[in-house]
């Protein structure tokens, strides 16, 4: 959406918006609000909305806790949820200093100097989301238990699939904030869902995945059940990925098509990614409780790729045109989209600058036992690991802040 500031100053003066939520996200990719009254967005868009950064997670200390909130107005959005009476406007925001530089660890503008570096080498990157979750019951106090909501399978029907009005609602809900939902359906897990909606650009894509988990809660929520987006809420059964789909176009051209002139700069793209996978993988799967989820149930834990294959850490799904992509299945949603589509980028890209050479498929079933696993790097095996490949990357520092990578590790083993 190309929204102008005076545009959205008139859209809420004609629309009866009596409130706006400037929303952002900490270091962890949770979304946080502070919401203002309608006649204050003028001094939003001009001076910006301070609020405690000290308090947020990854951001600041408590001695230079002063940061603003400056909000995009290409991301307006009504709440459909709010009365009609009261109605709200959300828009996602960049943050910076006191003195109008920007925040460093604001993850939007990470992830837009990425995009921008891509653009620099002639690309256009497009990123599409596919996002698992489970939904629980509720105790009589209104709290979450570990009881799904069904015990249904893999794309099973009414009524041993519980969630199709659930999900329904929130495809319906997504619509209302332009996010246009192509799939969904009941997982392999007792309780669990994926719902996905149609790629866009980088950075238009991880706000509207922001937007998707807080339909995803707010609508369970309003059914009387808790959605989880946790990596392995439950043991013996499928964890909840976040799958990765990255393409690149030139121009017209997606470069990941099988028929393009540009097929080569596709695989030293994915090469680039398989290169440095091990250094941003604490950033992709940012919690404890990711590790638990590697390795079964159609969750990568060797570094290869292959055509179609579900057990590999890549995979190139069998679509054409405008659709071919690569898929990246490790990452899950307790990392911060920004963040990790930003890394994913430059990773992809060095991979082009350098003419990396992309390895050979593995077609084998990695989850069973085979020769070929002993010749395979694996992804970290649990957090600590994976913190310290990242603290030891020149790339990683080349990409995120030192600040912001201490204050990352420092909240993360704390979780």
């Amino acid at each position: 959406m190309n929204t102008t500031i005076n545009e959205v100053l008139r859209f809420v003066d004609e629309n009866d918006i009596k409130f706006v939520r400037l929303a952002f996200c900490d270091i962890f990719g949770i979304e946080k609000n502070i919401s203002i009254m309608a006649d204050e967005l003028p001094r939003a868009f001009r001076y910006g909305i301070s609020f405690d950064a000290s308090a947020v997670k990854g951001f600041m200390n408590v001695n230079e806790s002063d940061l603003f909130l400056f909000p995009d107005a290409s991301t307006i959005s009504i709440l459909p949820w709010s009365p009609s009476g009261g109605r709200a406007l959300r828009m996602y925001c960049n943050i910076s200093y006191p003195d109008g530089t920007s925040f460093e660890g604001d993850g939007r503008k990470i992830l837009a100097r990425a995009t921008e570096k891509a653009r620099d080498m002639g690309y256009a990157v497009k990123i599409g989301a596919e996002t698992e979750f489970y939904l629980f019951k509720l105790d009589n106090q209104g709290e979450p238990t570990n009881i799904p909501h069904d015990n249904a399978g893999y794309m099973d029907i009414a009524p041993r699939d519980r969630g199709e009005h659930v999900r329904r609602e929130i495809c319906l809900t997504l619509e209302e904030f332009e996010i246009k939902p192509v799939s969904a359906h009941h997982e392999q897990g007792p309780g669990q869902n994926e719902i996905d909606f149609k790629y866009a650009d980088a950075l238009e894509t991880a706000d509207n995945l922001i937007t998707f988990k807080s339909v995803v809660e707010t609508v369970a929520g309003r059914n009387g059940l808790h959605a989880s987006f946790m990596p392995k809420p439950l043991k013996n059964v499928s964890g909840s990925g976040f799958h990765v789909n990255m393409s690149l176009f030139k121009g017209n051209e997606n470069i990941f098509s099988s028929q393009s002139r540009y097929k080569k700069e596709a695989e030293c793209f994915i090469a680039g990614i398989l290169d440095k996978v091990e250094e941003i993988t604490a950033f992709l799967n940012s919690s404890h409780n990711s590790y638990e989820r590697f390795g079964a149930f159609e969750a990568p834990k060797y570094i290869s790729w292959s055509h179609q294959n579900r057990s590999q850490l890549i995979r190139i799904p069998a679509q054409t045109g405008e659709y071919s992509r690569m898929e990246l299945r490790s990452p899950d949603s307790t990392c911060n989209p920004y963040i990790a589509f930003a890394l994913l980028i430059y990773a992809g890209l060095i991979g082009i600058e350098n003419n990396l050479q992309l390895s050979e498929p593995v077609d084998e079933n990695l989850f069973e036992k085979s020769e070929v696993r002993k010749t395979l790097r694996t992804l970290p095996q649990n957090l600590h690991e994976a913190i310290e490949l990242m603290k030891k990357s020149e790339f990683v520092r080349s990409v995120i802040p030192q600040n912001t990578i201490e204050k990352f590790v420092e909240h993360a083993l704390k979780g």
